[in-house]
């Protein structure tokens, strides 16, 4: 086989029109098809590839691609429905880092992205082999092939020479690639996603001649929501069904359905499924449960073969509520309102209980899709839908699991600054992770990692479903707030106070007021009135009172929002006040968010109607209100700050990084710990500060290595190389401030004979100067990719856990939150006087741990503890690193789940 098949298994990607294609390494086999691709070429097309119109040139470059594989040379093809569609090579002739690249694609295919799929494709597996460059000869008026180079994204040299054209393509991993690809990838999902959602066709295969059957109550649904293209039913026992025709097989059907739903025992589904391929359909909603391992895998390979899109299995359905559409395949009691909100989620009961919510609330749904199990269609195709259908405004999601997370997090950080992207943060607990597992089979992710997620996609996640609908009501009605400043205004102290504990419980300022904010206040009050913060307005307030007291707090520029409290009084009863009214009747447009609390509301949270079309949020619970604000300020501050970048670092050698970790996994098959010199050499790669230390494997070199290190009365540490993850001195495995040469000689003694099975020898080191002891690590989530932890270090690091953590690479953005996250950051500023440590030295050790895990895939684990934090620097004064056998994984790379 001329490619290592297991270094780079078949895929299955989108082509620009939404046709699925498989992209997968050239076997011998493929000869006769890869013949077939050039003979069925018009001579123009052969002559662009070749130079010529020789009828050789096509057998030699069959031969070329299916010959057995040799070093610097891959050949990759696309392939439809079983038929070869485009081929690209790359080959470096054996030696150096560049590759000539060579792309043909079959005639009637130009135009829909294959030979661009199969260069991004290249491009990875290149990457990962060292190659930094590709080159290639064109005449020059191919233009499809040098616009398509041109367009890729990455940095692109032309040179004339006479006809041809000698362009140069640097495989540089920038920014700029991957937002060309992220666009490409963008416009081919939305059209996927076109027959799924914008069907003009559906078949509702299994709809059922009893009252209460699944397939009859969605066939009902579709046609009671007014869904206003063609439906059919498919029943090989019924003539008709809610007056629908039936028809015996989806074959038999007079057009082709763009979608299916697939109501049908498990064990039909994988024969119904290839069934719908064969028949022309592109899109599959599986709302049958209960499917087995081979059940789930056949109706996989039939979506895939067929390049059908699927939701489900297992879930109640999909909505689009688009004039002129109106297409309801759902099982909820009722039809969704109209509206801007998109909403996925994996679990059917949450996804029926927030379209009820929206609708109740009158935000109303854009579009709706419970993903059941998941099998492809993804929360993260759904955000790029929300981006491109020009209604949402708004998404919600309730997603138990990630397939591709950090795909997932650069589509998040996009789409969530155009509109708010919520989440419920599902499975926080070890119970709730079991139970998500147990309930769609997804593997437990982390509340760390998974949190990480969320705070740097800018994603706002919530605790519960309540917390969801409360926050989206906010964010759906009211203006951003420009910080976390809050006023509070009640015509009852009591709920003042409840107000005023649950905003400080949020993390909300309640800053106190001016005095001329005071006077300008107890101007329009009542007599008894007091202008603190809260402002407590007494029962005695007016209608009109209130209104011009709220308008005043939303100028002071030392304000951000404004949170109001009432309770219903005799007092207002008795006057006919309506101190509502005196909110809602306010202009709608104003700059500064307002939220009410209403204690004896009876629904959670109500958006009240304003003037102008306008709405308020009005809770139930003051915490409700101040967890919406708090949230809405976080949204703000983060839309605030600009993209972050991945910084560029100097003094990194990678590829002798990867040489380092290749020959240990070569010499360690099953992975394992670095020996210490190992692990120094692999931290130099990185430039990260290490004591400097030695290796003794016998008194008299640990006598001199500590002679040499401090001279003959110095200070040294004196270190067993632990393999575990507990720090060593909670294994008795160091020895501090060993001062001279007998205790030197004991130290060693009492360190061999407590190491049994470890190498023979010691680490000495100098004894480190004062400072803040700190922790730096990382690793490698088998879903999430490398995450990078730091806090507190040391003999505290076990104790008191204070570590925050960040998906990798970071930015400048992330590595400056992620040093001032944990709980003692304030010790790192010089707070309680502590002295600062070099801040801009940490930044940048942790920047280069974020390389290295990034570049590294093998390192599982990576542990500096103690980090020791000065003002002059920062130190890493010892080093733990578990490397496993593991391929590197393009995350970014276009392919299907």
């Amino acid at each position: 086989m001329s490619q290592d098949t297991l270094s780079c298994p078949p895929v299955h990607a989108l082509l620009a029109d939404g046709a699925t294609v498989c992209i997968r390494p050239v076997t011998p086999a493929d000869h006769d098809r890869l013949l077939g691709l050039y003979e069925e070429m018009s001579p123009e097309n052969l002559r662009l590839r070749f130079f010529s119109q020789s009828p050789r040139s096509a057998g030699r470059a069959a031969d070329r691609a299916c010959a057995p594989a040799h070093p610097g040379y891959r050949a990759l093809l696309a392939e439809r429905q079983g038929q070869v569609i485009g081929l690209a090579e790359y080959d470096t002739g054996g030696t150096g880092d560049e590759a000539e690249i060579s792309i043909a694609v079959g005639d009637g295919l130009h135009h829909r992205g294959v030979g661009t799929l199969l260069v991004e494709h290249l491009v990875s597996a290149a990457r990962a082999e060292g190659v930094t460059a590709f080159t290639a000869d064109a005449l020059s008026e191919n233009r499809e092939v040098l616009r398509l180079f041109a367009d890729l994204g990455l940095r692109t040299a032309r040179r004339f020479e006479g006809p041809e054209v000698r362009c140069t393509i640097r495989l540089d991993e920038d920014d700029t690639y991957m937002s060309a690809v992220e666009a490409r990838g963008r416009g081919a999902d939305v059209a996927s996603l076109e027959p799924l959602l914008r069907p003009h066709v559906v078949a509702v295969v299994g709809a059922g001649r009893k009252p209460g059957s699944v397939g009859r109550a969605i066939l009902h649904h579709l046609k009671s929501g007014g869904y206003s293209r063609r439906v059919f039913a498919v029943n090989p026992n019924a003539d008709h069904v809610l007056g629908i025709p039936c028809y015996p097989r989806v074959g038999a059907l007079p057009r082709t359905p763009d979608l299916a739903v697939v109501v049908v025992p498990a064990s039909a589904v994988p024969a119904t499924a290839e069934e719908c391929g064969k028949a022309g359909v592109r899109a599959l909603l599986v709302v049958t449960a209960g499917l087995d391992a081979d059940q789930a895998q056949a109706l996989l390979a039939a979506c895939r073969t067929h390049g059908m899109r699927l939701v489900g299995p297992d879930c109640p359905g999909i909505s689009n509520t688009e004039p002129g559409l109106r297409l309801d395949a759902t099982l909820a009691a009722d039809h969704p309102l109209p509206g801007t909100a998109g909403v996925a989620v994996q679990s059917g009961g949450v996804g029926i209980a927030l379209l009820g919510g929206l609708s109740r609330l009158g935000i109303g749904v854009s579009s709706f899709a419970s993903l059941g199990d998941k099998y492809d269609v993804s929360g993260n195709d759904m955000l790029q839908w929300w981006e491109s259908d020009g209604r949402t405004d708004l998404a919600l999601l309730h997603l138990e699991s990630f397939g591709s997370p950090r795909a997932f997090s650069r589509t998040a950080r996009r789409v969530t600054r155009r509109m708010p992207v919520l989440t419920v943060d599902a499975g926080r607990t070890d119970a709730g992770r079991r139970a998500a597992a147990s309930h769609i089979a997804a593997a437990a992710t982390s509340t760390m990692t998974r949190q990480a997620l969320f705070t740097q996609a800018g994603i706002t996640a919530t605790r519960s479903t309540g917390e969801l609908l409360e926050t989206a009501a906010l964010l759906h009605a009211q203006p951003l707030p420009a910080g976390n400043r809050v006023a509070i205004v009640t015509n009852a102290g009591g709920a003042g106070v409840l107000a005023a504990d649950a905003c400080a419980e949020a993390g909300l300022a309640l800053p106190p007021l001016t005095p001329e904010v005071v006077d300008d206040l107890l101007a329009v009050l009542p007599e008894g009135a007091a202008a603190g913060n809260p402002v407590d307005a007494t029962a005695a307030v007016t209608e009109e009172q209130l209104a011009d007291a709220v308008a005043r707090l939303m100028c002071h520029p030392g304000v951000d929002a404004v949170l109001v409290a009432l309770v219903p009084t005799a007092v207002a009863a008795a006057t006919g006040d309506d101190l509502v009214r005196a909110l809602t009747s306010a202009p709608a447009h104003r700059a500064k968010p307002v939220a009410v609390v209403r204690l004896e509301q009876d629904l959670p949270v109500e958006l009240l109607p304003a003037a102008e079309g306008g709405a308020i949020p009005s809770y139930t619970e003051p915490q409700a209100a101040a967890r919406a604000l708090a949230h809405a300020a976080r949204r703000a501050a983060w839309l605030a700050r600009p993209t972050g970048t991945v910084p560029g670092l100097d003094g990194v050698d990678t590829a002798r990084a990867r040489r380092i970790t290749e020959t240990f996994l070569r010499a360690h098959p099953d992975g394992g710990r670095l020996d210490p010199r190992t692990c120094a050499d692999l931290l130099a790669c990185y430039g990260i500060p290490q004591l400097p230390w030695a290796w003794a494997g016998t008194e008299d070199d640990a006598v001199a290595a500590a002679r040499r290190l401090c001279g003959a009365d110095g200070r040294v540490v004196m270190k067993a190389p632990w393999p575990g993850p507990v720090h060593g001195s909670r294994r008795h495995a160091v020895h501090l401030d060993v001062r001279d040469e007998a205790r030197v000689r004991a130290a060693f003694k009492d360190l061999g004979t407590g190491s049994a099975g470890l190498p023979t020898g010691v680490v000495i080191q100098p004894l480190a100067a004062r400072g803040t002891e700190l922790f730096a690590g990382a690793v490698q989530d088998e879903v999430f990719g490398p995450l990078v932890l730091f806090g507190l270090g040391g003999t505290a690091n076990g104790v008191l856990a204070d570590h925050a953590a960040r998906l990798a690479p970071l930015t400048d953005h992330d590595v400056h939150d992620l040093v001032t996250a944990p709980r003692c950051a304030p010790l790192l500023f010089g707070a309680d006087a502590a002295v600062p440590v070099d801040l801009a030295a940490l930044e940048q050790l942790l920047l280069r741990l974020s390389r290295m895990v990034s570049d590294l895939p093998q390192l599982a684990e990576v542990g500096f503890d103690p980090v020791l934090a000065a003002p002059d620097g920062i130190t890493v004064l010892d080093a733990r690193v578990r490397l496993l056998p593991r391929r590197p994984q393009d995350p970014y790379l276009r392919r299907l789940r």
